[in-house]
């Protein structure tokens, strides 16, 4: 299940994952703030 949460986040790093939203790597802002999330994770961070 998942949360609806409320996040501040630098405009440069929103510009950079609207870029990724605009050409299909992610559906969505929600999308790219998870995959990289957990990709961070995964990484043993």
């Amino acid at each position: 299940m998942k949360e609806r949460i409320s996040l501040t986040i630098d405009k440069d790093l929103l510009a950079w994952i609207d870029e990724r939203v605009e050409d299909k790597s992610f559906a969505n802002r929600s999308h790219g703030i998870e995959f990289l999330v957990r990709r961070r994770m995964d990484a043993g961070h």
